[in-house]
């Protein structure tokens, strides 16, 4: 249970090449990434202050667009 404003961290896997997609949908977020051992694929971590849950799923919503992207 979150009380907004809240702290939330995304988690994504997303093919190295699409990887900024993903940090574009949060880009003042503070920022984990972490390649696969082959570079093939990243692990981006974007935490950042969601004033509420619509704005979380709003980012999600935006992240499923993204070619390749596994939200966790």
């Amino acid at each position: 249970e979150y009380n907004f404003p809240a702290s939330y961290n995304f988690k994504f896997i997303v093919a190295t090449e699409s990887k900024n997609k993903v940090i574009s949908l949060l880009p003042d977020a503070e920022r984990l990434e972490k390649k696969s051992s082959n570079g093939k694929y990243t692990s981006v971590t974007l935490t950042s202050v969601m004033k509420n849950s619509s704005e979380i799923l709003y980012i999600y919503e935006k992240a499923s667009k993204i070619d390749g992207v596994i939200s966790l």
